[in-house]
């Protein structure tokens, strides 16, 4: 447990996600008075089963914040994995430490999920002493702004809430109205991406020793999670994390706002930044990342476009699933307005499918612990909603597979946007596509098994069958949606023969699938 700390009054719970100098528990209180600890627990590791690089890249980066902890005067207890008096859950190493060393109180910034929400409101009970829980100050938007910004709304629609927070922030603002005249740029972000254009990587960043001991304690530990922790890149500090976004800042964010929707075989990162797993951990700031970019464009480095489709995501989508989680919670987990039940295909975990758009995607995942939103969004996770897959198993799957993925993040992502489980809480339609979007904005479909040009078959692209039966198996609760009557009146337009033969395409797909 380490060495004990001279008159401690406070225990300050550092988690695994809140590695940040400004977390709220820390900036209240005194180094002197005080002993952080911070514990790699078997608990949080196992809940869902977590890809090997997930939990090398928040080992590592707890170890060396507690590093940076201890650098700066705070006394650190850290809990390693594998210390033989590990009890493997964090209520259970509070326990421990406040029976070897006494406090008076104990101090934690909110969790980010639920379930630890709740069982941390039950320690006061047991240890009998105060436990503060503070809000996590690192974000944008308190849970009271937000539950003012929703209150009275039908539907929350993130469009609103972004316009709100440019308010908030100032950023891309001039004066009262937006920079460019327009609040979104996201018509102009939407081309493919030519196969002779030339991305440059994020950076990779050796393991030191501390990393490599935390990767062969998670070979050891955790060979039976999807993945692996070799080949590890992640950045594991805030010093290397910004490195990995300034190098974002120079070569990807110009062209970021045209092809961010874009899929190549080849080029697994495009434009995109890759550090929602150290914004999501602690490492990066979202306001100080969002004003580099602002920044960028002020000074003619990138256009207006990319610069608010990046700023966007954060403000406006990062900041607003977070509102949707902790203000439906805990009953959000549980929807299901399409009644999906099929099981997840076990191809979800070995990337082994004919269809080459998802092994790209699942591929991708199971070897980088990374894809980016339109590979989550419209190749696994569209697949899901047309297949029927329950939407549970779905949020499980991507809360397991990425390494930037926490339950308030991932969850109404999955949930809401993803699989339309919510009924239109969070997305205004079902996001339903035939294999036409996914050939139009990659290359996927050039080296795949299946024709995405026929529509019925053997060797029809099975999103082709599928998008029409999920429209026709869910018309009772769709037809009425504004934004579906056009596909509506054209799959009405269809002979009954046509209508059953994609219908019976995709059954056999489906059995085949089960």
């Amino acid at each position: 447990m380490g060495r004990k700390a001279p008159a401690t009054d406070t225990l300050v719970l550092v988690l695994g996600d809140q590695l940040s100098h400004s977390l709220s528990a820390l900036e209240a209180s005194d180094p002197a008075r005080t002993q952080v600890l911070m514990c790699e627990v078997m608990a949080e590791a196992i809940y869902v089963p977590h890809h090997r690089k997930k939990i090398g890249f928040i080992f590592s980066a707890m170890r060396h914040f507690a590093a940076e902890l201890t650098r700066r005067g705070w006394h650190v207890t850290y809990v390693r994995l594998d210390d033989p008096a590990n009890r493997g859950t964090l209520e259970d190493e509070v326990a421990r430490f406040l029976e070897a060393t006494p406090c008076k109180s104990v101090r934690i910034s909110e969790p980010g999920e639920w379930r630890l929400r709740q069982n941390m409101e039950g320690w006061e009970a047991r240890f009998a002493i105060p436990v503060e829980l503070l809000e996590d100050t690192r974000f944008l938007c308190s849970h009271a702004r937000f539950d003012i910004w929703a209150q009275g709304r039908r539907q929350l629609r993130m469009e609103y809430f972004y316009r709100e927070m440019r308010r908030h922030t100032g950023l891309l603002m001039d004066g009262d109205q937006p920079a460019g005249g327009r609040w979104n740029f996201d018509a102009e972000n939407r081309k493919p991406a030519g196969a002779d254009t030339v991305f440059v990587p994020p950076p990779r960043f050796p393991p030191d020793a501390m990393t490599r001991e935390v990767l062969e304690l998670v070979e050891a530990r955790f060979s039976h999670h999807v993945g692996t922790a070799h080949a590890f890149w992640f950045a594991v500090t805030r010093e290397d994390a910004w490195r990995a976004f300034e190098s974002f800042l120079q070569h990807g964010l110009p062209g970021f706002g045209d092809t961010q929707d874009a899929m190549l075989l080849n080029a697994r990162f495009l434009n995109h930044a890759v550090i929602s797993q150290y914004l999501n951990a602690g490492l990066l700031d979202p306001l100080e990342v969002c004003r580099a970019a602002e920044q960028a464009w002020r000074e003619g480095h990138a256009p207006l476009n990319a610069v608010e489709g990046f700023i966007r995501q954060i403000i406006g989508w990062r900041e607003y699933v977070r509102g949707i989680y902790w203000r439906e919670m805990p009953g959000y987990a549980g929807q299901n307005f399409l009644s999906a039940t099929r099981p997840l295909p076990e191809f979800y975990w070995t990337g082994e499918t004919s269809m080459a758009c998802l092994r790209a995607a699942i591929t991708q995942t199971i070897e980088e612990a990374y894809a980016h939103h339109i590979q989550r969004l419209m190749v696994t996770g569209t697949f899901a909603l047309l297949a029927g897959i329950s939407p549970q198993a779905v949020h499980e799957w991507y809360l397991a597979v990425y390494a930037d993925a926490y339950e308030w993040v991932e969850l109404p992502n999955t949930l809401g946007m993803s699989q339309f489980a919510d009924g239109g809480l969070l997305a205004s339609k079902p996001y339903a596509a035939s294999g036409a979007y996914i050939n139009r904005m990659s290359d996927y479909c050039k080296s795949c098994h299946y024709k995405v040009t026929e529509k019925t078959g053997p060797r029809a692209c099975p999103f082709n069958a599928l998008y029409w039966d999920f429209l026709a198996r869910h018309a009772d609760k769709l037809r009425g949606n504004p934004r579906m009557a056009q596909m509506y009146r054209v799959w009405e337009r269809f002979s009954p023969e046509t209508q059953a033969a994609y219908r019976a395409s995709a059954e056999a797909f489906l059995q085949q699938l089960t």
